[in-house]
């Protein structure tokens, strides 16, 4: 155990607030990690040492302490908030997606340059293969809340996040990012520590958080912070888990998995993909159940699984189709699912080198989603356009795609659509050597909007 260099200040006015013994406290702490499944020999000793400084809770126990002490104030009490972890260590503890997804969002707000480099990490793409969701709810049951929540509370954190998504798509995910995270971390999180009324009820909450924490998730990923992404991602997994272990945790899983993919990460996604599914079908909607499929049509792409690949897309065009029941707001929230499916239809034929079929299933995408409510998804997809037309030697069709995806990205704070600016601009150079009308005038507006 590392020694510190001072007294645990923190944890000490936290206990001094509370007014409870070092002795009760270590009972407590014994109970809850008896809770999960773990026996431990915490005793008021070890208390002491924690709060003189001289030593520091190992393993879990520091999870167990600040949840007994949580238990005992009626409030969220997160390791940071008794000294027992820096604010840009590696973020969230997993057994606890409500103090995790609190820290998280304090962080945000607070240190949100350490929560910005976060690095992501190939091994946590796994973890909801590994999760342990019966151990989690367990814990959170055993919570006693004394605020009672009701329907409308639930409603208000869903309509935030919807007037947020929709902000984020045509702003970018720069914009109002604070503002969520603050959000998230003193009002939407607390709310599940409460009482409510009725199971349906609690699910609903969970799931409202999970839709936040997602949403928190996907505006770091546009910004290029993926650490951070990666860490609201899995935290929304685990409220997910609790809202619906079937089909909104199913979708969280295919959150990690589209992240992973998008950086060129596909290990484990794969399993993930196949997890997601055989969590989802015969518990979703057709619609929902065909994001599924394309997840993992682009998962095998990723892997060279060829055949496999050209299935999973048949299964996502037949699941598309069936008409079975509305689709859940958390898969909503990506949009149309036709307009999803043909988005990733594409870019799983790029990674098969069929450029003729990508920019078929890229123009059937721009089709179907609406160009102002999507302005974002607009903006990428006409550059990936280009890209597939350049790949085709038709060098003009791909200047105009560029040259609207760059009118599209004005005013958006998005390292996304930055990266796009940037890919193009090699490919604008051969262009401009070899005269290709409009080339020079879009390589100047790249070199503009980059500056």
């Amino acid at each position: 155990m590392a020694a510190q260099r001072a007294p645990n200040s923190r944890l000490r006015e936290v206990i001094d607030a509370i007014g409870c013994t070092y002795e009760a406290l270590a009972k407590d702490v014994r109970r809850i990690a008896a809770e999960n499944g773990e026996i431990i020999q915490t005793n008021k000793s070890a208390i002491s040492h924690w709060v003189n400084g001289t030593r520091q809770p190992s393993g879990r126990t520091a999870q167990y302490l600040a949840e007994a002490l949580s238990r005992r104030a009626g409030r969220i009490i997160t390791l940071a908030g008794i000294g027992l972890r820096a604010p840009d260590s590696e973020g969230a503890d997993i057994s606890d997606p409500v103090l995790a997804v609190t820290d998280l969002g304090r962080a945000d707000v607070e240190h949100h340059h350490y929560l910005a480099i976060a690095a992501f990490t190939t091994s946590a793409v796994a973890m909801p293969l590994g999760y342990d969701h019966e151990a989690t709810a367990r814990m959170l049951r055993a919570r006693t809340g004394t605020m009672l929540v009701g329907a409308e509370d639930v409603d208000v954190v869903r309509q935030i996040t919807i007037a947020f998504s929709a902000a984020d798509e045509r702003l970018g995910g720069g914009h109002g990012l604070t503002t969520v995270t603050a959000y998230l971390a003193d009002t939407a999180a607390p709310m599940l520590r409460g009482r409510f009324t009725s199971e349906p009820l609690r699910r609903a909450a969970f799931g409202a958080v999970a839709e936040l924490a997602y949403l928190a998730g996907w505006k770091h990923h546009d910004l290029g912070q993926e650490g951070a992404a990666q860490r609201y991602y899995r935290v929304g997994y685990q409220l997910a888990c609790e809202a619906d272990p079937h089909g909104h945790a199913a979708w969280m899983m295919r959150a990690l998995a589209h992240q992973a993919l998008s950086l060129k990460q596909p290990h484990h996604c794969v399993d993930l993909a196949e997890a997601a599914l055989a969590q989802g079908v015969g518990h979703i909607d057709g619609q929902t159940e065909a994001l599924l499929h394309i997840t993992h049509a682009r998962a095998y792409a990723a892997t060279d699984e060829k055949p496999a690949a050209a299935r999973a897309l048949l299964a996502a065009e037949d699941t598309l189709l069936r008409d079975d029941g509305p689709q859940p707001s958390y898969s909503r929230v990506s949009g149309p699912a036709a307009g999803t499916v043909a988005s990733h239809t594409a870019r799983t034929l790029t990674d098969l080198a069929d450029h003729v079929g990508t920019e078929q299933q890229h123009r059937d995408a721009l089709v179907r989603w609406d160009p102002i409510k999507y302005k974002r998804v607009h903006a990428l997809t006409y550059a990936d356009l280009g890209d597939s037309l350049a790949a085709q030697a038709r060098a003009d069709e791909a200047v105009a795609a560029w040259s609207q995806a760059l009118t599209l990205m004005e005013g958006m704070t998005s390292d996304r659509t930055r990266k796009a600016i940037t890919s193009l601009r090699s490919t604008l150079a051969v262009y401009q050597r070899r005269k290709v009308p409009g080339a020079a005038e879009l390589a100047r507006r790249a070199r503009e909007a980059l500056a």
